[in-house]
């Protein structure tokens, strides 16, 4: 059966033959879009001449910006419809459109947008939208919420959390790879990589007045979480770490977060501000403070600089997360309600970066709030997390 909305069969298969102009259908979310960098880098090294463009949600497009496996950037904006997107797909003149997300809407675009070749995940409701429905790999992994019963039985039980090979396959980086498999690329893992110019250092360095050579490390600090509370540690462990790491280190933290985070990242400032007297604080210029907020107040190019520049960044499993891990800055992260072994930034099992779980049974449960006490968070301690941060910033 032939699905192209125009059965041009030919088309398909040169295409096939000579992919000259590939369309990448984009992921919605930061930290999924950091995870598919290295399956377009494996695209990019498989198809070297051909013209690489990634479709993707108006708040991602300055991520791909400068990137080495993308030639250009098509945005799309909330309200867009699929129509009109395809409409100006088709003005294109794509060959082959490869679809990385899961969702019904973004198979159906490049359906109606009349590419020749079209690959994705053979998802419920979508595979007549695809000319080569792929199946879901081997090894792949599901991120399945546990059912309140559930998690009362796993806690009842008083069993430890069941260990999980943080150097297997079921990361899903692999998934992204898998996909670009089937155009010729080769499977295996890369880093994932952002594209830091000097321009933007400079930039940022410039915009906030922050010093290119100081006696003082500059660590980030990302204590927000937009999937939900269950990711997030308490507020009041990163201020006490916070403190304690500032003192030990005299560090200037940046503080970052989206605009939702700044209720947070202002009590935070406050406190963290608090523990110096306000003689001293009187008598410094704003570059010797011990802390600079900018949440809410830079660009995604901003946020990837200023990470580029950090030492390091202590910060929960969020997009901030993968950014600064794939710009090259260790990242400390309290793991609770997801699994780094699934969705971890950096290379799975790159020992750069420290993910700290608690033994709670019940964890991961993949739940946006906790249905009990919150054990996978608070039995992540303060000084676990200092201790940690302290050994990272003294690597080499």
């Amino acid at each position: 059966m032939n699905n192209a909305p125009d059965g041009d069969l030919v088309a398909r298969e040169r295409a096939a033959m000579n992919p000259s102009k590939i369309l990448v259908r984009g992921v919605n979310w930061l930290g999924d879009a950091v995870m598919t960098t290295p399956a377009l880098l494996r695209l990019r090294e498989a198809h070297r001449d051909a013209h690489i463009a990634i479709l993707t949600d108006v708040k991602l497009a300055d991520l791909w910006r400068n990137h080495p496996a993308v030639n250009s950037v098509l945005s799309f904006t909330k309200g867009e419809s699929a129509w009109s997107i395809s409409r100006r797909l088709r003005r294109e003149g794509f060959h082959i459109g490869l679809v990385l997300p899961n969702s019904f809407r973004s198979a159906l675009e490049l359906w109606l947008a009349g590419i020749p070749r079209r690959l994705g995940y053979a998802r419920p409701w979508r595979r007549l939208f695809f000319t080569d429905a792929i199946s879901t790999r081997p090894g792949a992994s599901t991120m399945r919420k546990r059912a309140s019963s559930e998690i009362h039985r796993l806690i009842d039980s008083k069993g430890a959390r069941a260990s999980e090979s943080a150097h297997g396959s079921s990361h899903q980086i692999f998934d992204y790879l898998h996909l670009v498999g089937h155009l010729g690329a080769v499977a295996s893992p890369l880093s994932p990589f952002l594209a830091v110019t000097e321009d933007d250092v400079k930039s940022v360095h410039e915009r906030w007045q922050i010093p290119r050579v100081s006696t003082r490390p500059l660590f980030g600090l990302n204590p927000g979480a937009e999937y939900g509370p269950a990711k997030r540690w308490p507020k009041e462990r990163f201020i006490a770490a916070a403190v304690e790491i500032q003192n030990r280190t005299n560090c200037r933290w940046l503080l970052v977060g989206g605009k939702s985070d700044v209720p947070l990242a202002n009590e935070i400032e406050a406190q963290v501000t608090s523990v110096r007297s306000r003689e001293k604080l009187d008598e410094r210029s704003s570059n010797d403070l011990a802390i600079l907020n900018l949440a809410g107040a830079t660009t995604l190019r901003e946020l990837c600089a200023l990470l580029k520049i950090c030492r390091l960044l202590l910060t929960n499993d969020t997009g901030p997360a993968h950014v600064a891990a794939a710009v090259g800055t260790p990242v400390i992260i309290p793991f609770g309600s997801t699994s780094p072994e699934l969705t971890g930034p950096g290379m799975p099992g790159d020992q750069g970066n420290h993910f700290l779980r608690s033994d709670a049974a019940c964890s991961p449960c993949f739940l946006r709030e906790c249905p009990i006490d919150f054990r996978c968070m608070t039995h992540i301690s303060v000084k676990e997390v200092v201790e940690t941060v302290l050994k990272t910033s003294h690597r080499d």
